[in-house]
């Protein structure tokens, strides 16, 4: 595998159209699209789990336990809801990931199948602009971190800098604001170099972060003398009866599922290196659910034993920062600052930048390049205003992670039901690059997926409520009695009823429809050579 990839480089000996006599319409293809040919198929099983443990080390993840125990759950409710959540979104995590080992293709070619060559633009740009808003979040955790360690470098004459007003986006210290922009930057110098950088950081930052977490709580334990502290040994006020399992459980874990139900749908983009079936199915199988038990294992301890070391509530040390703010040493302080800095870069390059880029690629790809995309998903995501979104635990938890987690959900059901139940793995890869080929449908589009793409979020979010707190307030924006009242109950349960509304209803939608059972893979099965600068009028139909 070469960085060009990921950049649109050719390298020698890289797969050529021209040379193989492919008929490609210009307006889908361009080099960061191109499926990737056998011989640079080389992503291992370690792989995988690296790109997983990596993922997985971030302060959003970080904070996931948390916001389950600020409910009332306790530390073993809160990890089992994270556990199962994650072993559900693996489910079709692993079956879109096949698309990708076996054809070579990414997320948003790979939706042209099931939705038409030009429909395929619906998914993507809900996923891209999705992922846009995970990276301003993710960024601005990473800014917060770079700002405190110059902090601890520079002193108050950082620490108490002026403020800049930006109108409708909020006022803030200069300081932070500028670390957030310096954070944005340095990611996209880490994207734009191509998927064997990306792959060469994360290799680096993985056991980085994962080990600088073990030395911490290593000495949080010597510190507190082995007493676990207050986390683990208090009782959840939710019980195990009607409130845990009929109130708090269902919501919050649709609200963990729909955490990694972004990544469920473009795991392709990576998955189209994997050097077999077997390499991203174990690498993904034993990354996520193990890394996320670790992870939040990890932050429940290490918050436990910070909050008995130092004699202050849990709650004040949830957030990374907070826990890092309290170290004594200042070199201690700039050490787990910048710590927390390289765990968001790992997660926000590989999670947040790549499908967008993609995306946008897919959308206008004789316009846009990988390049270009990781641009526009960063200016995107800075406008999402991350710290405005994070103000309010509420509405990050329920309707940040929720609403969208039901709407995508059917997205990929639709997926699921077209590639397995409908195709059985079959897709005949050039004519996901042509017009008025087997996946043109109805001037590009294919209306039975929108339709079931509808159905499904119609079901899952359409009864979106906001509960009413102990003060008699609503807690998100949404009706107390739901959007639409009937459908309420089926909210609790979003992303189960939008993933399965969407793939029966697809399903039943294209019984009729007539579905070729075979494999035409890119680089074969071709007798008529066109020149991809002068293609024939049938695949230059715009």
């Amino acid at each position: 595998m070469t960085d060009s990839s990921a950049t649109g480089a050719t390298a020698a000996g890289d797969l050529d159209l021209t040379a193989h006599g492919h008929e490609v319409a210009p307006g889908l293809y361009n080099e960061d699209l191109r499926p990737i040919h056998p011989v640079h198929r080389t992503w291992n099983q370690r792989a995988y789990l690296t790109l997983w443990v990596a993922m997985c080390m971030n302060a959003a993840t970080w904070t996931l336990a948390a916001s389950l125990i600020a409910l009332g759950m306790d530390w073993i409710q809160a990890l089992f809801t994270i556990v199962l959540a994650n072993l559900i979104v693996l489910i079709p995590m692993l079956l879109n990931s096949h698309a990708g080992a076996k054809h070579g293709i990414s997320f948003p070619v790979f939706a042209r199948a099931a939705y038409g060559v030009r429909g395929a633009n619906l998914p993507a740009v809900m996923r891209g602009l999705v992922a846009c808003g995970w990276f301003g979040i993710q960024t601005w955790f990473g800014g917060l971190a770079l700002n405190l360690a110059l902090g601890a470098l520079i002193g108050s004459s950082w620490q108490n800098a002026s403020t800049v007003n930006l109108g409708f986006f909020g006022t803030l210290p200069w300081t932070t604001l500028l670390c957030y922009l310096v954070c944005v930057v340095v990611q996209l110098a880490i994207i734009i170099r191509g998927f064997d950088s990306l792959r060469k950081f994360q290799a680096f930052a993985a056991p980085l972060v994962l080990g600088s977490v073990a030395v911490m709580i290593v000495c949080l334990l010597f510190m507190t003398k082995g007493n676990l502290g207050p986390v683990l040994n208090e009782p959840s006020s939710l019980g195990w009866g009607h409130d845990f399992w009929v109130k708090a459980f269902p919501p919050s874990l649709m609200a963990n599922i729909a955490f990694w139900s972004t990544l469920s749908l473009n795991m392709p983009d990576f998955t189209r290196f994997a050097e077999n079936q077997a390499a991203q199915r174990r690498g993904q199988t034993w990354g996520l659910p193990t890394t996320m038990l670790l992870v939040s294992f990890m932050a429940v301890l290490t918050t436990s034993l910070a909050a008995q070391h130092y004699g202050v509530e849990p709650a004040a040390l949830w957030n990374p920062d907070q826990l890092v703010s309290r170290f004594g040493s200042r070199i201690a302080v700039v050490i787990g600052a910048l710590v927390i800095v390289v765990s968001s870069f790992q997660t926000n390059t590989a999670a947040n930048l790549v499908s967008p880029a993609l995306d946008f690629s897919n959308a206008l790809p004789k316009l846009i390049n990988f390049r270009t995309g990781a641009i526009i998903a960063a200016v995107i995501g800075t406008l999402f205003l991350p710290w405005k979104l994070l103000a309010s635990p509420e509405a990050y938890v329920f309707v940040w992670l929720g609403f969208y987690g039901g709407i995508l959900g059917a997205v990929g059901g639709v997926l699921v039901g077209d590639y397995w139940l409908r195709r059985k793995t079959h897709l005949r890869v050039p004519h996901l690059f042509r017009y008025r080929g087997d996946y043109h449908y109805a001037g590009g589009w294919h209306p039975r997926a929108v339709i079931a793409t509808i159905l499904g979020g119609f079901f899952a979010v359409g009864g979106a409520y906001s509960a009413v707190g102990a003060d008699g307030h609503k807690t998100g924006p949404f009706p107390a009695d739901g959007m639409i009242p009937f459908l309420k109950p089926l909210y609790d349960y979003n992303w189960v009823v939008s993933f399965l509304v969407g793939m029966i209803a697809y399903w039943l939608l294209t019984l009729s429809e007539r579905t070729p059972y075979e494999t035409e893979p890119f680089d074969a099965l071709h007798t008529r050579a066109t020149d991809f600068d002068n293609p024939t009028k049938e695949d230059s139909t715009p």
